[in-house]
């Protein structure tokens, strides 16, 4: 069962005064397993949870953000004690050069949880304990706001149900300390419950500034789908709900809220759901009118047996990149073949040959159509570019890593470096990138992965990278943003520029640059 795990711990394998069971979950870059204590362990509990995190082994590519993620978590668990907030009892350090895909991770040992509130809404829609559950959720937010931090990722997947029926905030990798009325962040986030401010905010070299009415906004949103099943703001996606925040927050569309919604809560989600962050809720006085509208009850909950939720559909398939590019499909007066092939040339006569003559013209300003970018990948390339508001993310750029990474070969095996595709993407990096509403997926993708979720993976990684590359570094930024896709944009950053083991590899996309640029334009 653990294969598909981020890190594969093997059941009964120890580590510290503590033995691995069964798994519990897994992210990108870290992966969770029950355990129980086996050692003296004095003042520790019987079963935890144990955390581990592949600082000691991972790549390069795969360290980018996996550090600074793992000082925030320890930080705020070594700093802050709250009955809110789900508590760690240890760090430890694996030292086992026989299982080199294990030494040196770090291993958080935390509290262990009996679910959490995303199974429990997918098990049981608008829960009788709700408002109690969200009376404790705005306890976990004040403490944490009153110790001077935003929690910066308040989702149902990181509030933890414990066995007696109380409630932890989990997930303290995005969160951050105040400096005044700001922190600083990773560019992650859930757009969901990201507040319309932040959507498309400007991403600095330390991250993006957030305050404390992020979550407060985050709460609102929790709130409406806890006590009526969906969403506060209209859309069938992520990204239509997205667009529906950005035009509330400009005035040009009210705000909704679900009939359902019981009136003690309807003005409390209005005070938090607000326009803009000055006019939102301070948490001290959403904490107090939570717990009025919940009442006495609302401790010692009694919550249903969990079951596991539904797998839903993975998202960055080829219907969800020609969806995002409906407007430019119907200009182009084309079928959707081109882009579900496998990058061939295309023949043949009727529609399918003018579809690979239109593919083949399509961005011919920006992309030379003369020079063996396969028709069937035009469009994807050209669309994923516009996609990006970084200047130097261009058809060009995206074109010519293809043609470095792989020479455009859609079925690239190398397993020897697991990397695959198109792009050249190593599974468990995918998975932050995969989809387009900027949200990791649920699990590690397996490949092989499809042109038209590579690409579109690919550019999003780039954008992310663009801004994140020192301004005084010398040389080709375009080619600066490439050697970071291969390493990090640490490592460029360390290094002043292109770093000796990927000179090569730079060279080759500086010569494609050339090559694919219309009229000396990249």
């Amino acid at each position: 069962m653990t294969e598909a795990y981020a890190v594969p711990v093997p059941k009964g394998y120890r580590v510290g005064d503590w033995e691995v069971r069964e798994p519990i979950a897994t992210g990108a870059f870290g992966s969770v397993y029950a355990a129980r204590r086996v050692g003296d362990g004095a003042g520790l509990p019987p079963t935890a949870a144990l955390k581990f995190l592949p600082t000691g082994t991972a790549t390069p590519r795969r360290l980018t953000h996996l550090r600074e993620l793992v000082e925030r978590e320890v930080e705020l668990y070594r700093r802050l004690r709250h009955p809110r907030l789900v508590r760690m009892y240890q760090t430890l350090t694996v030292d086992d050069p026989g299982r080199p895909e294990l030494d040196g991770a770090t291993v958080l040992v935390l509290e262990k949880a009996e679910g959490s509130l995303s199974a429990l809404l997918a098990a049981t829609p608008r829960p009788a304990a709700g408002p109690a559950l969200l009376a404790q959720i705005a306890e976990g937010l004040a403490q944490l706001h009153g110790a001077g931090w935003v929690h910066g990722d308040l989702k149902p997947a990181n509030v933890l149900l414990m066995a007696d029926g109380s409630v932890r905030l989990a997930d303290f990798n995005m969160a951050a300390e105040l400096e005044g009325t700001h922190a600083y962040t990773p560019a992650f986030a859930t757009p969901d419950y990201t507040p319309p401010e932040l959507l498309w905010t400007e991403i600095g070299e330390r991250g993006r500034r957030i305050r404390p009415s992020a979550d407060i906004w985050a709460f609102g949103v929790l709130s409406h789908l806890v006590l009526t099943g969906s969403f506060p703001l209209p859309g069938a996606t992520s990204t239509a709900r997205r667009d529906a925040a950005a035009a509330y927050a400009r005035g040009v569309d009210e705000l909704r809220l679900s009939p359902e919604l019981p009136d003690g809560w309807r003005e409390i989600v209005r005070a938090c759901l607000t326009r803009t962050h000055r006019q939102r809720i301070d948490g001290a006085a959403l904490l107090r009118r939570v717990t009025a509208a919940a009442g006495p009850d609302r401790r010692g909950l009694r919550l249903p047996r969990l079951r596991p939720a539904r797998r839903r559909p993975r998202r960055g398939s080829v219907a969800a990149v020609l969806a995002g590019a409906a407007a430019a499909l119907a200009a182009l007066a084309y079928g959707i073949s081109v882009w579900a092939g496998a990058g061939g040339t295309g023949g043949g006569t009727g529609s399918g040959a003018s579809a690979n003559v239109s593919a083949a013209a399509y961005g011919a300003s920006e992309l030379r159509t003369d020079r063996g970018v396969p028709p069937a990948y035009r469009l994807l390339i050209v669309e994923t570019a516009h996609d990006c508001d970084q200047k130097e993310v261009t058809p060009v750029l995206i074109a010519a890593m293809l043609k470095v990474e792989s020479d455009f070969d859609p079925d690239l095996s190398d397993p020897d470096n697991d990397e695959y595709g198109i792009a050249r993407w190593t599974p468990s990096v995918l998975r932050w990138w995969m989809n387009e509403d900027g949200t990791p997926g649920e699990t590690v993708p397996q490949p092989p992965f499809p042109p038209a979720e590579s690409i579109p993976a690919m550019g999003r990684y780039l954008c992310w990278i663009a801004p994140r590359l020192h301004e005084a570094l010398p040389g080709d930024r375009q080619v600066l943003i490439a050697a970071a896709y291969r390493t990090s944009y640490r490592t460029v950053n360390t290094a002043k520029g292109v770093p000796p083991d990927v000179r090569v590899y730079a060279d080759r996309v500086a010569h494609f640059l050339e090559e694919y640029a219309p009229d000396g334009r990249k």
